[in-house]
């Protein structure tokens, strides 16, 4: 059976340009209502202009679908808070959040301002809870919900000159198992898109034979299956070029010291044990990592819990 959104409600963030115009372009083709918002600045947050948003609409509408444009800037908490309102006052609902929005001011560590750290972590990390939050209380209310937040490889796995870019990345992983958790009991279900494609903050970074396999559209499927009724939750799914994965955090099982080796050289000694990975395995909560090591200690304290 085909996944659409009829009846649904959906806000996507930077939806002016790129991976949020392809979310947008793709839940309206499915039926949903979209809310395209973009602050319409350059690469680096600066600027500001409407025309971006409104000609995505435009082009939903001569399709035959249902969107409104709107410029709100997602790190100002009272417009991201009156564009819920004003979509949920002219359609009913914000059943599905796509916090897509995001800029660049790259440069090595060394030569970062306090400020271009700041404003990226702003606009990604402060940003993408302040949509959650905006939206959180009508989800809850309705008991439905879905979000999805856009993580990245620098935030999961680093990449030079992008300190505030992947601190904000990898700070949105935190914000997305957090959120899955507390959502669980009103059907709100939250995942976060890893992706990879030729847009505007890639396209100095690719040769262009890559980036004609990269295109934005590539990355929208998992978008919408992560959106749907049946979706996942508490997901990281990467995806681009028509390829889709799903990456864990894995933790490996370690080992138990007794306390005469509470020492840094008796960890030094036991790294290729703590460090081994062939019994590695994912936690699904911050509690079930103290429980591992409790269960650890106890057994060689010989105490049954």
């Amino acid at each position: 059976m085909a996944i659409r959104f009829d009846g649904r409600v959906a806000i996507v963030t930077g939806a002016g340009n790129g991976l949020g115009k392809a979310h947008a372009l793709g839940l309206a083709s499915r039926g949903a209502k979209v809310v395209v918002n973009d602050f319409g600045g350059a690469r680096d947050g600066s600027g500001g202009s409407l025309s971006p948003a409104e000609a995505v609409v435009e082009e939903i509408r001569k399709a035959g679908g249902t969107a409104m444009a709107d410029g709100a800037d997602v790190s100002n908490f009272e417009q991201v808070t009156a564009m819920v309102e004003r979509a949920t006052k002219e359609w009913g609902s914000v059943d599905l959040m796509c916090a897509n929005a995001g800029i660049l001011r790259d440069k090595s560590f060394g030569k970062m301002e306090a400020a271009d750290f700041q404003k990226v972590l702003d606009v990604h990390l402060v940003g993408t809870f302040y949509c959650c939050k905006a939206a959180w209380a009508g989800m809850r209310d309705r008991n439905y919900g879905r979000i999805v937040l856009t993580t990245s490889s620098s935030g999961l796995y680093g990449n030079f000159g992008q300190a505030n870019y992947g601190a904000a990345k990898s700070g949105m992983v935190g914000l997305m198992n957090v959120l899955a958790e507390e959502g669980r009991k009103n059907d709100i279900r939250v995942n976060i898109i890893s992706p990879t494609a030729a847009t505007r903050m890639t396209e100095e970074l690719l040769p262009p034979q890559a980036l004609q396999l990269m295109k934005p559209n590539a990355i929208t499927p998992a978008v919408e299956y992560m959106l749907s009724e049946d979706a996942p939750t508490r997901t990281i799914m990467g995806a681009g070029a028509g390829s889709f994965a799903v990456i864990k955090i894995l933790e490996s099982e370690g080992i138990n010291l007794p306390e005469s080796e509470w020492t840094p050289d008796a960890v030094a000694a036991h790294f290729a044990e703590i460090s081994d990975m062939s019994k590695a395995r994912a936690l699904t909560g911050a509690f079930e990592q103290t429980q591992k090591y409790v269960a650890q200690a106890a057994a060689r304290a010989g105490i049954k819990l």
